[in-house]
């Protein structure tokens, strides 16, 4: 057997087992796809999937049952939701938080592009780390580009890699472009989604500044001991940064034992304190720098 044919007959016995946790995410006007996470029932999707209609979703599985489906929680701020059916059993894939994601691999999409049900695209993993404009003109960050094709529909369902694990979900495309794909990663969906499992919602506590992830130089990051970092941009007056003495330029390294990588990765530490202090390692004009900031709650976002 040719070493294609062997690749051929790995490919199909991924997608054999992947497919049947694949859903289809209905509404009166709409449609997306979904992710079974859990034998009893909790699916993962996008958040402009369900766009807040808890009393008219429906979850349609593999079989082609379709069930009345439950909005546990949604967060805009990473476009992710979570639905359950009342259902047990069920036929599920786990998110994959490892971080071993990089540019070239080989994924697979699959999801419900205009209503074909679980099709199925190939391609590689373009970028990591790219942002995108979102709602009131938050950006979302630490996106996964990929060249796999994604369509309308797609939203919601998995970016699978060669192992056949769940390393993003996808959830943009760009209007017009072609081979221009985006996914929620993995790793961010992992800690969103057993927030909205536990609460129903994400609290974003904040602590005022403006930060951007940064690839660091091959010397200053063998010396840090990281290839990224969060690099502040600015601090707001009379914020929690402030009382703890940020400053603008400051390069944000650790969080409560956390690497940073990216601003995602400082919003997981914030929303998992509760509240509490968070010890923030990080350099200054060249200089390593320990201080201690205590995250406040904004108002709830609509």
């Amino acid at each position: 057997m040719s070493r294609l044919s062997e690749f051929s007959d790995e490919l199909e016995s991924l997608v054999a087992n992947a497919a049947p946790s694949v859903v289809a995410v209905e509404h009166g006007r709409g449609q997306g796809s979904g992710i079974i996470i859990s034998g009893d029932g909790y699916v993962v999707t996008n958040a402009h999937v369900v766009q807040g209609r808890p009393g008219a979703l429906s979850v349609r599985l593999a079989s082609g049952e379709e069930l009345k489906a439950e909005l546990i929680g949604e967060d805009r701020s990473s476009d992710l939701a979570v639905l359950r059916v009342n259902a047990w059993n069920l036929p599920s894939l786990a998110l994959d938080e490892s971080r071993r994601l990089r540019v070239g691999q080989l994924v697979l999409a699959i999801g419900n592009p205009l209503r074909f049900e679980r099709s199925v695209s190939l391609g590689v993993v373009s970028a990591i780390e790219r942002s995108l404009p979102g709602p009131r003109l938050r950006p979302f960050e630490g996106l996964v580009q990929t060249d796999a094709a994604i369509n309308p529909g797609n939203s919601g369902g998995p970016l699978l890699d060669a192992r056949g694990s769940v390393v993003g979900i996808n959830t943009a495309v760009i209007p017009y472009a072609n081979g221009l794909g985006f996914a929620i990663p993995a790793h961010t969906a992992v800690w969103v989604t057993a927030v909205l499992i536990r609460d129903g919602r994400v609290d974003r506590p904040v602590i005022g500044i403006a930060a951007q992830g940064v690839d660091l130089a091959p010397q200053v990051a063998a010396e840090l001991g990281q290839h990224r970092a969060l690099r502040v941009h600015a601090v707001a007056a009379d914020s929690p940064a402030s009382a703890a003495r940020l400053k603008p330029a400051d390069l944000l390294l650790v969080a409560n034992e956390t690497s940073l990588f990216s601003v995602d990765d400082l919003q997981r530490v914030l929303v998992l304190s509760r509240g509490t202090s968070v010890a923030l390692r990080l350099v200054r004009d060249g200089q390593p720098l320990l201080l201690s900031v205590t995250p406040e709650l904004k108002p709830k976002a609509a």
